[in-house]
């Protein structure tokens, strides 16, 4: 069976319009071979994303589903489009880091089937890939195994020293853990990117906040350090904005990456 990069790989050369379902794992839009969102089962989608942040009620969101979609969504004002691009660009990418990898499921591509939001935004579906390794070669960095990934999170009832540092979403994980829930049942909980809390659940285990249970990693002999991204310009791009919006979708990638590194 063909990998899913693969198989995208090959809808894009068609050129293809329509949803590759992926089992129950996801689904993936294309629109003239160009990814415009992705659903994932396992991550938060921009409903979530938009509701956990007070924007916009997920009861509502549905509404406007049935009823004029994208543009309707955007006409009654309390989202801007710049805040749905970014969105959009949160869901997609965290969306196609845990698709991607999928493997086992023989997905099934319907020619025609579109999102709700429409054609608004398009990735590139090489750019995705390559967006995908260079973040887990981050977490990899941060933390060498991913045991912690769909493990309960267990914050540790001792300090390592006398005093810690936590950025907001290290705390908001620490005061929703009980135990139980894994890193992606917190992002739903929290309406943040899967992405996001794993990369934070990784760095208190590096800073010895969490109980694991799995044995000690190796001593790495060296530090890995990860090249920055090339810029990208015209198909290389994530991406690419395909409207008078000023608002570039490859910048706003840039200010995402910035905010995890800061997070």
């Amino acid at each position: 069976m063909a990998q899913l990069d693969t198989l995208l790989a090959g809808l894009a050369r068609e050129r293809s319009t329509g949803a590759l379902r992926v089992g129950r794992s996801g689904t993936i839009f294309l629109s003239d071979g160009r990814v415009t969102y992705m659903e994932c089962a396992q991550t938060p989608g921009v409903e979530r994303l938009l509701s956990a942040r007070g924007r916009v009620p997920e009861a509502e969101l549905r509404r406007l589903q049935a009823d004029g979609g994208c543009a309707r969504l955007l006409e009654q004002g309390p989202v801007t489009q710049g805040e749905l691009q970014y969105c959009v660009l949160g869901a997609v990418l965290d969306a196609a880091f845990f698709l991607l990898p999928a493997s086992g499921t023989r997905p099934k591509f319907r020619p025609g089937e579109q999102h709700w939001l429409g054609g608004q935004w398009y990735f590139d579906v090489t750019g995705l890939v390559r967006e995908c390794a260079r973040r887990r070669a981050q977490l990899a960095q941060i933390w060498p195994s991913a045991d912690l990934d769909a493990a309960p999170v267990r914050p540790s009832p001792r300090l390592p020293g006398q005093g810690v540092t936590l950025s907001r979403v290290q705390w908001e994980i620490i005061v929703q853990a009980d135990r139980e829930a894994t890193p992606l049942d917190l992002a739903k909980r929290l309406g943040r990117s899967g992405y996001s809390v794993l990369l934070a659940v990784r760095r208190l285990a590096a800073a010895g906040l969490l109980v694991q249970d799995a044995p000690a990693l190796p001593r790495r002999t060296r530090r890995e350090r990860i090249p920055p991204p090339a810029p990208r310009t015209g198909a290389d791009a994530v991406g690419p904005a395909v409207t008078a919006d000023p608002t570039d979708l490859a910048l706003l990638l840039r200010l995402k990456k910035a905010l995890e590194e800061l997070s």
